[in-house]
C-alpha cells in the first residue's frame, strides 16, 4: 500500500493510531475503516493502552460523502454495521483509549470519538452533527454512544440545527473530559493513556466492560453484578500484589490536586 491511511506506532507500552488523510479533513473511508480495524487488533496485542489523533488540521470530519452516495439500502446497511463492529472493538477492547481532538471533530468523527474512554479537546476544537443537512442520519453507533453522553434533547439540537459547538461546550456536555491548550491535546492525551497503562490489566478490564453494561441495567441487576467483578478483580495475583505494596506504604497514595499544584509537580 503506498498510502498510509491510518499510522500506527507503540512506544513504551503505549499505542499510537492516527488517522491520515489530512487532505481529506481525515474523512472516514471504507479503507480507513478496514485499516483502524487491523491497528485495532494490533494494539490489543502489543499494547496496554491506546492514544488515538489525527494528522494535519483536523481530528475527522467525518464520512466520506463521496462513497455514501453511491450505496444501496442493503449495501447502507452493511456499511453501518462494519462502522459498529469496528468502533465497538474500541469501546469493549482488551485496552484503554484516549482521543486526542483537535479542528474539526464532525459527524463520523465523533461517532469514532464517542467510542473511546476518554477524550481530551484542544482548545480549537469543534464538534457537530450535520448529518440532517445531508439528508442521512447517524450510522456509526451515534446515536447509542453520542446520545448516552450528552444526552437525546442536545444531540436532536445538534442534527436537526446543524450547528457546531466548542471545546468548552463540548466538556460541559460531557462529550470531553478534558480542554487543553491549542496544540496540546496528543501530549495530554499520551499523559493520561501512560497512567491507564500503568494499571493492573484485569482492572483496566473490568472498568472497560463492565461499567458500560452496568450503566444499562436495571440499579439491583447493576449492583449485583458490581459485587461479582469486584470480589474477581481484587482476588487476582496482581490485585494482591499491589494491595500488599499500598499496605507496605511501598505504593504511593492519592494525593489532593491542589497540593500537586503547590509543589509543582
Amino acid at each position: 500500500m503506498t498510502e498510509e491511511l491510518v499510522t500506527y506506532e507503540v512506544v513504551d507500552e503505549i499505542a499510537y493510531v492516527g488517522l491520515n488523510r489530512p487532505e481529506k479533513r481525515n474523512a472516514v473511508s471504507d479503507r480507513v475503516i478496514d485499516a483502524l480495524s487491523l491497528c485495532i487488533s494490533r494494539a490489543d496485542r502489543e499494547a496496554k493502552a491506546a492514544v488515538l489523533f489525527g494528522e494535519g488540521k483536523h481530528f475527522c470530519a467525518g464520512l466520506d460523502l463521496a462513497e455514501h452516495a453511491e450505496r444501496t439500502a442493503i449495501e447502507g446497511v452493511r456499511h453501518s454495521r462494519g462502522w459498529h463492529d469496528v468502533f465497538s472493538r474500541i469501546e469493549f477492547g482488551t485496552i484503554p483509549w484516549v482521543c486526542a481532538l483537535h479542528g474539526a471533530v464532525v459527524g463520523g468523527g465523533l461517532e469514532l470519538a464517542a467510542a473511546t474512554h476518554i477524550r481530551v479537546a484542544d482548545a480549537n476544537m469543534f464538534m457537530a452533527l450535520p448529518e440532517g443537512q445531508r439528508g442521512i442520519f447517524v450510522g456509526g453507533g451515534g446515536s447509542v454512544r453520542i446520545a448516552r453522553l450528552m444526552g437525546v434533547a442536545r444531540m436532536m439540537d445538534l442534527m436537526l440545527t446543524g450547528r457546531s459547538i466548542n471545546a468548552q461546550e463540548a466538556e460541559s456536555w460531557n462529550l470531553a473530559q478534558y480542554v487543553v491548550p491549542e496544540g496540546t491535546a496528543k501530549a495530554k492525551a499520551k499523559e493520561l493513556a501512560k497512567a491507564a497503562a500503568g494499571n493492573a490489566e484485569l482492572s483496566n478490564y473490568a472498568i472497560i466492560q463492565a461499567l458500560p453494561r452496568i450503566r444499562d441495567m436495571a440499579r439491583e441487576d447493576g449492583l449485583f453484578v458490581e459485587s461479582f467483578v469486584a470480589s474477581f478483580t481484587q482476588n487476582s495475583p496482581e490485585a494482591k500484589e499491589r494491595l500488599q505494596a499500598f499496605l507496605d506504604k511501598r505504593a504511593a497514595k492519592v494525593r489532593n490536586p491542589q497540593d500537586q499544584a503547590g509543589s509543582g509537580k
